[in-house]
């Protein structure tokens, strides 16, 4: 997807359901988040273990989850993309979006069919800095989650 396709999503977007969601506050998958929860987003954890990130209930899957989600944000290996994928449009969601160096040719082929957004290989944090006068405060390295 193009650049202006992507912020239209994230302008649009006020629920972020994150798949892989860290509880350690030094990675990645933990810090844009979390910056993301700052900017004003609705953060909604999706984490086998954990009860409670980011101030935020937790669920199991995206399945689980009893409200409308926008955006849904993967930080989870390439391998994982096509289940997460047919989750998302499984629940209604109208975009997902793979992190840098996640790349999945048939979860884009599902998300597509289903007519759902589909990013990869971007980090979400990068594209969101500067919507609406937003500015980030922190560096999002490339790397993994």
């Amino acid at each position: 997807m193009n650049t202006d396709s992507s912020q239209q999503v994230l302008e649009d977007a006020h629920t972020i359901a994150v798949v892989g969601l860290s509880a350690d506050p030094s990675k990645y998958s933990h810090a844009v988040p979390a910056y993301l929860q700052s900017i004003g987003y609705r953060i909604i954890p999706v984490h086998p273990r954990a009860e409670t990130l980011l101030g935020e209930r937790v669920y199991r899957s995206l399945t689980d989850i009893e409200e409308p989600v926008d955006l849904v944000a993967v930080y989870r290996p390439s391998s994982e993309a096509m289940e997460i994928t047919e989750q998302a449009v499984l629940i209604g969601a109208r975009a997902v979006w793979l992190q840098e160096e996640v790349l999945s040719a048939s979860a884009e082929g599902v998300a597509a069919a289903a007519g759902v957004m589909f990013f990869q290989d971007r980090c979400i944090g990068r594209a969101a800095a500067g919507l609406r006068g937003w500015s980030a405060t922190q560096s999002f390295p490339p790397g993994t989650a």
